[in-house]
C-alpha cells in the first residue's frame, strides 16, 4: 500500500484541493453539513501552507438529476437506480448562479489557481473532482494536474464521506499520492457513510492526517 512521505515543506509538486466550501453546505444552506462552517478558518490556515491550491464548486443546473424534486414522489436522501448506478437524492442545492452555490464568504484563498466546477451536466451527478458519478467521464482535472507536474494531492472540505472521499479515491486512481486533512473536513454521515468512506480510502492507500500544524 502506498505511504505518503512524511510532511515537511510543501513544494512545487504538492497541491491542495479544497472541496465545495459553499454556502449550501454550511449551516443555513439547502444541504447543510453539521459544522460545515467550522472548516473555513482551518481551510484558510492550511491553504497558506501551499503555493498551489485548486477550489472545486458544485454547480448544478435547475432540475438536476440528483435533486429529489426532479423525481415525483421521491424525498431527499432516498436512493434510486439511474442509468449510471445508484444515486442518493438531495434537496435542490448549489444551483448555478444562486447564493447557495457561492463560496462561503469567510473562505480566503486569494492565491487559488483554478476553480473546477462539477455537477453541471443535468443527467449525471458528480461527487468527485476527477470523474462524474458514472466513474467513466473525466472532468479533466487529472490531466491538468499531470501537466502542471503535481505528484502529491491533499484534500479537505465538504463533505468527507461524499465529495472529498470520492475525489480522494479518484486521485489515487489517477496515480497521485493522496492525503486527506481531517480537521479541515466535515461529514454528512448517512447510514454509516463516514466509516465506509474512511475504510475505502484506507484500502486505496489514501493517507489520513488529523491536521497540518
Amino acid at each position: 500500500m502506498p505511504v505518503m512521505p512524511e510532511i515537511g515543506a510543501f513544494g512545487e509538486a504538492d497541491l491542495l484541493i479544497v472541496i465545495d466550501v459553499q454556502n449550501d453546505f454550511c449551516p443555513g444552506g439547502a444541504l447543510a453539513v453539521a459544522g460545515g462552517d467550522e472548516v473555513v478558518p482551518v481551510v484558510n490556515r492550511v491553504a497558506r501552507r501551499f503555493a498551489h491550491v485548486v477550489l472545486t464548486q458544485d454547480w448544478h443546473p435547475p432540475h438536476h438529476v440528483s435533486f429529489a424534486s426532479s423525481h415525483p414522489g421521491r424525498k431527499p436522501f432516498e436512493v434510486v437506480d439511474l442509468a449510471y448506478g445508484q444515486q442518493t437524492l438531495w434537496p435542490d442545492h448549489c444551483v448555478q448562479n444562486s447564493k447557495g452555490a457561492e463560496f462561503h464568504p469567510g473562505l480566503d484563498i486569494p492565491h487559488a489557481e483554478l476553480i473546477a466546477r462539477k455537477g453541471f451536466r443535468e443527467a449525471v451527478d458528480s461527487y468527485s473532482a476527477f470523474y462524474e458519478n458514472d466513474h467513466a467521464t473525466p472532468t479533466g482535472l487529472g490531466g491538468y494536474l499531470r501537466e502542471r507536474g503535481f505528484r502529491r494531492v491533499f484534500l479537505c472540505g465538504l463533505a468527507i464521506d461524499f465529495c472529498v472521499g470520492y475525489s480522494a479515491l479518484d486521485a489515487r486512481r489517477e496515480g497521485f499520492e493522496v492525503a486527506v486533512i481531517e480537521a479541515a473536513c466535515r461529514a454528512i454521515d448517512l447510514q454509516g457513510s463516514l466509516a465506509q468512506a474512511w475504510r475505502a480510502m484506507a484500502e486505496a492507500g489514501v493517507a489520513r492526517f488529523a491536521d497540518l500544524s
